[in-house]
């Protein structure tokens, strides 16, 4: 699993049927002090996120698709929670 920040959302009128009313985000990960980590990833949101959120992302494809309760659903990074604070 991987921190990031929810910077914007995605749009699709035709996408695969197992993504039919699945809410895709534009996530930056992010380290545990805020900064930026890697090249930004487009994910399902399975947890009500917004822009500007921190949230907890799963990026491998089996877990992510799992979290979203769609078998067989094409689908590599997954919002699986809405962080609220993170102490180190």
């Amino acid at each position: 699993m991987r921190i990031g920040r929810v910077t914007g959302a995605l749009v699709s009128t035709q996408k695969h049927e197992k993504l039919d009313g699945a809410k895709l985000l534009l996530v930056q990960p992010i380290d545990a002090d805020g900064h930026a980590s890697g090249v930004t990833v487009l994910a399902v949101d399975a947890a009500q996120a917004g822009i500007g959120d921190t949230v907890l992302l799963v990026m491998e494809g089996r877990a992510a698709g799992q979290a979203l309760r769609r078998r067989a659903a094409p689908v590599d990074t997954a919002i699986v929670g809405v962080i609220d604070s993170v102490t180190h």
